[in-house]
């Protein structure tokens, strides 16, 4: 598996945090910023993440910045993308399980560093039911294809 990850500068603690436990799993990843110490747009960073995702150059991404909000809206405009805003184990694990998704939000002024990693964890160690709920998720990718 191999993720993308970035953060704007609410979220640059919990990114290393979450780069700490995936070099721990051995993931393979890609840590797009930010390395910045004042106010940047977090369009500039969830974008990118989440044309990785899209166009399979990684298999999952992760966001992170003051509450997960801004950065979940951001990524989920791009085609493709079925991102969670997640600050719960029960929700990391029903996310993947039921939705499919593939990039996960997380705010930094939300949530600590160790259910951050625990969600992390869970969000990416736990695959897709399918059966039932692939036709859900089939449904939303057929409304996208639809659109423009």
């Amino acid at each position: 598996m191999r993720v993308a990850i970035a953060s704007d500068h609410g979220g640059k603690v919990l990114r290393n945090e979450i780069i700490s436990l995936m070099k721990e799993m051995n993931i393979n990843y890609i840590d797009l910023g930010c390395e910045c110490n004042t106010s940047v747009d977090y369009p500039d960073y969830a974008i990118p993440v989440a044309m990785k995702v899209a166009t399979n150059e990684v298999d999952r991404g992760i966001l992170i910045c003051g509450t997960g909000i801004g950065m979940s809206i951001a990524a989920n405009k791009v085609k493709g993308i079925r991102c969670a805003l997640v600050h719960d184990m029960f929700s990391a694990k029903a996310t993947r399980e039921h939705n499919n998704t593939n990039v996960l939000a997380m705010g930094e002024r939300v949530i600590g560093p160790g259910l951050a990693r625990d969600i992390t964890r869970i969000w990416l160690t736990t695959p897709f039911q399918g059966e039932r709920h692939k036709d859900r998720v089939n449904k939303i990718t057929a409304y996208e294809l639809k659109q423009h």
